[in-house]
């Protein structure tokens, strides 16, 4: 049969208008391409065919009233830590191993109302907490470019099953890179949204100021489609924004980006960056400058302080926001001979080293006696890093960096040693603590592996991007580039 899965969700829904295809043929080829490589991927937590398939099918039937929405019949894969109604969620955690939401996130319900074809739960790092995938509770997912290395992290399960074309679209949650870097690592496109552009009700949470949902697609034209139907105002969200600040993202596409001023700043270029992907990234800038952009070198001090800032504030929240996970009201339990020992049984055997670490961590910068020394100091670094940021947007309209300092590592190359791993997150926390978007594209191969650029803009500055991003993707086809394993597919 056709290989839709080969298509994109803009090339699915445009056979869709012309009535030449069904949303069950979709549904079936995906799910050919998942059951192919899934055993080598292991992208997905929870995949049914039989329940893809009927979900395919009560679409198909609703045809006439959901035609009008982007994403009708559009297949989408789901971080597993947002919450579905009916279907196992576990933040890659065995403390929720077998817990079942009686809910939707604000972002499914949307994808639901809409006709999209939600295909399964993906990988991700515990709570996620990681930048490799290696902390699932469960198994690591594999690059699609090389099985040897990893996909990134925590949104690893959602990018590898974009690049090895198990599904067009795929959300993703990002604290602190956990979209970006994923999809540096895997050749696709990732988009870190604005902090609070997109519900975060029923995404399980890590840290609850830096946290954002976002999507994953191979197209800029399909990442459009994406944002435009999750970013809403939800009520259920005391930090969601009105809908004044959102749509127009699809419009955003196809236009010209001469005249354009975007800056680089030197502090994402500094040691700790290889050679190779900095000359990568050079390039790309030189690509924008020939499309018309004028492109200038910047100072922003702060940025240097914000990897120490983060690994204070993220873990201060997950503190926090994991005390919840006692299992006495749901999920994994353990007894014990008194309620602080069934405590400790249950946290210590149902939380991984890496999210005890971090717990740990954040409970120390909280505790009496350090939280003016460690918590507030953090805090006051967030502001300057966020009020350097507020005023080069006020001159420029976009800033240039690297995704990551290189290309995916090898299994078990970083898990040794916790602050070597936490570095791959250099170029991209600042996005985080400052609640501004940014997006990570393909812009080459260095020694066969996929190399990503990162574009900032201002908060709200979601449009820009898109059409920066489309610009340039279209000039030069990086993500057109197919994984090995994958070329014997032909489009």
């Amino acid at each position: 049969m056709t290989l839709f899965n080969n298509l994109s969700a803009s090339e699915i829904r445009r056979l869709y208008n012309d009535e030449n295809l069904s949303v069950c043929d979709v549904a079936i080829s995906i799910a050919d391409q998942i059951e192919k490589f899934e055993p080598t991927i292991k992208a997905f937590l929870n995949f049914n065919r039989t329940s893809l398939l009927d979900q395919a099918q009560e679409i198909q039937n609703k045809r006439k009233d959901l035609m009008k929405f982007p994403l009708f019949g559009i297949p989408i894969a789901l971080k597993d830590n947002i919450s579905t109604s009916g279907v196992i969620t576990t933040a890659g955690s065995k403390i929720l191993e077998n817990y079942v939401p009686i809910y939707d996130a604000g972002v499914v319900e949307k994808l639901r109302g809409q006709g999209a074809l939600i295909i399964g739960k993906t990988n991700c790092d515990e709570f996620a907490m990681g930048s490799s995938t290696e902390n699932s509770a469960f198994y690591p997912t594999k690059n699609p470019w090389d099985n040897q290395r990893v996909p990134g992290g925590s949104s690893g399960g959602s990018a590898a099953a974009v690049s090895a074309r198990m599904t067009p679209i795929a959300l993703g949650s990002d604290t602190g890179g956990s979209i970006r870097q994923p999809a540096a690592f895997t050749g696709i496109v990732g988009l870190k949204c604005t902090y609070g552009l997109v519900s975060r009700y029923g995404l399980i949470a890590y840290a609850s100021s830096l946290d954002q949902i976002g999507p994953f697609a191979r197209t800029i034209d399909d990442l459009a489609m994406a944002l435009e139907a999750i970013a809403f105002h939800d009520p259920r969200d005391s930090t969601s924004v009105p809908d004044s600040n959102k749509g127009g993202y699809i419009q955003a596409l196809n236009k010209p980006i001469a005249g354009l001023k975007a800056a680089m700043p030197r502090e994402f270029f500094a040691e700790g960056i290889s050679p190779e992907m900095k000359n990568q990234v050079l390039k790309a800038a030189k690509t924008l400058e020939n499309l018309g952009v004028t492109i200038e070198e910047i100072s922003l001090p702060s940025i240097k302080y914000s990897l120490a800032a983060y690994y204070i504030i993220a873990p201060a929240e997950a503190s926090s926001n994991l005390a919840r996970f006692d299992g006495i009201r749901y999920g994994f339990h353990e007894d014990g001979k008194d309620i602080i020992e069934q405590y400790s049984e249950t946290r210590g055997k149902g939380f991984g080293k890496e999210v005890r670490r971090r717990i740990l961590l954040g409970t120390f910068v909280l505790s009496s006696g350090y939280y003016d020394s460690y918590y507030l100091k953090a805090m006051k670094v967030r502001k300057a890093i966020t009020e350097e940021l507020e005023k080069a947007f006020e001159k420029y309209d976009f800033l240039i960096t690297p995704t990551t300092p290189n290309v995916a590592f090898k299994f078990g190359e970083k898990t040794h040693n916790p602050l070597e791993m936490y570095l791959e997150d250099v170029c991209t926390i600042a996005v985080n603590l400052a609640g501004i978007p940014a997006i990570s594209l393909p812009c080459g191969i260095i020694n066969g592996l996929p190399a990503g650029v990162q574009l900032l803009a201002k908060r709200f500055g979601e449009r820009t991007l898109l059409s920066v991003s489309d610009a340039f993707l279209r000039e030069t086809g990086f993500n057109k580039a197919l994984p090995p394993m994958l070329n014997e597919v032909k489009r």
